[in-house]
């Protein structure tokens, strides 16, 4: 039998690996620079559709307390809705790369954190079991008691997941400055009572909402083993971890304020079509991307011919786009900004190798075939492509 790789391992071979999240979030990586272009359409098509299905006046707000942690609650409601639908994995593999980073901030202190983390992993492990959050035969939600202390257990988690993500950012949550002011009472019991009430009660009253969401429906007519919760894409070359696949849809969690007019930005849409191309041996079976907002319970889905129509993806054939993808992302770094000259013109020639090849009679937008010409030849299927086409020239994806 093989034996797993360590925690440390994974960690290892992770950070070597380019990241989905960095490579999104600036116009001038090459992965960003590639999406820009392929999906012609831009955004606007999918947050006009996005709209029209968020049809709710429902909208939780965190109360004063939660502050600047608002994050660190989505993380935490995230992994509790997760746990709804499977339990295969209590405590998801970034927090467990956290608890083993914390060992290297400090002897005394990082030790200590390191195995306050792993009495956090054994407790929130047993607690999940005994809970039996994924049975189908009982409600989403447990008694009021024990989901504080569920929240508690996660926000803790999602704390030591900022190890992994962001070291730096780390050394400013109440865990970290915590057992640096008193290693010695640094204890199990010492951490889960550092998150407010506030953070708590928020958490709370999500997944409240979410039992008379669409979300309980989807959870009742499927099996834990049809669900898996935290997919990643480990042939992909770079690091993505979704929220949730369950039969086929594909489902990213969001805890926006502002659920209406922030529920699907740029980055969301080009975050959900991005675990889509990552998933380059059909893994996980998608079909269907969706996204639940959890403070207006909103549940909002697309087949995924629609979803990669509206963003007017110039290749809609889902495994030579995944090919394609697969090909920028071994050939350069696709999260990072090329600051060289030499980077960028690698960049370039590799973009340009890759972009679509459009024929005489397609649209030069969105690279589908034009519909037929009443009287005079058509250049653009419609006139959004036409004014598409004017954004993508002025921002250099389209050849002069």
């Amino acid at each position: 039998m093989t034996t797993p790789p360590p925690v440390g391992a994974v960690l290892l071979k992770a950070v070597a690996l380019m990241s989905l999240t960095s490579g999104l979030h600036s116009p001038l990586t090459p992965l960003r620079r590639f999406l820009d272009r392929e999906l012609s359409a831009g955004p606007r098509p999918l947050r006009e559709s996005f709209r029209a299905q968020h049809r709710t006046h429902t909208l939780l707000l965190p109360g004063p307390g939660v502050g600047t942690e608002a994050g660190t609650v989505g993380t935490a409601i995230d992994q509790r809705l997760r746990l709804a639908f499977t339990t295969a994995a209590p405590v998801d593999l970034t927090t467990q790369v956290g608890i083993a980073l914390t060992g290297g901030t400090g002897r005394g202190p990082g030790l200590r954190m390191r195995a306050v983390g792993s009495e956090l992993t054994a407790r929130l492990t047993q607690t999940v079991h005994d809970l039996d959050l994924a049975n189908r035969t009982l409600p989403a939600d447990r008694a009021h008691d024990e989901e504080e202390n569920l929240a508690r257990m996660l926000i803790a988690g999602a704390w030591y997941q900022v190890m992994a993500r962001n070291p730096y950012g780390f050394t400013y949550t109440p865990l970290y400055l915590t057992a640096m002011e008193d290693p010695n009472g640094f204890t199990i019991d010492r951490l889960l009572q550092l998150p407010h009430q506030d953070m708590v009660d928020d958490i709370v009253h999500q997944l409240y909402l979410a039992t008379t969401s669409p979300l309980e429906a989807l959870r009742a007519r499927t099996q834990p083993q049809g669900c898996t919760g935290g997919p990643t894409f480990p042939g992909a070359n770079i690091t993505a971890d979704a929220d949730l696949v369950v039969d086929g849809l594909l489902l990213d969690f969001k805890s926006t304020k502002h659920p209406f007019t922030r529920g699907l930005s740029q980055q969301t849409a080009n975050q959900l079509v991005g675990y889509l191309l990552l998933d380059t041996s059909d893994r996980y079976r998608i079909d269907t991307l969706g996204l639940y907002l959890t403070r207006s319970g909103v549940l909002a889905s697309w087949p995924v011919e629609e979803y990669l129509d509206l963003l007017g993806t110039c290749r809609r054939d889902l495994t030579t786009l995944r090919t394609v993808v697969a090909e920028l992302l071994t050939g350069c770094l696709a999260d990072a900004i090329p600051y060289s000259q030499d980077e960028e013109r690698q960049v370039r020639e590799l973009l340009h190798r890759l972009a679509p090849v459009i024929p005489a009679d397609h649209c030069p937008t969105c690279a589908q075939p034009l519909p037929p010409a009443t009287r005079r030849p058509r250049k653009f299927c419609n006139p959004r492509c036409r004014s598409r086409e004017q954004t993508l020239r002025r921002k250099g994806l389209l050849p002069s």
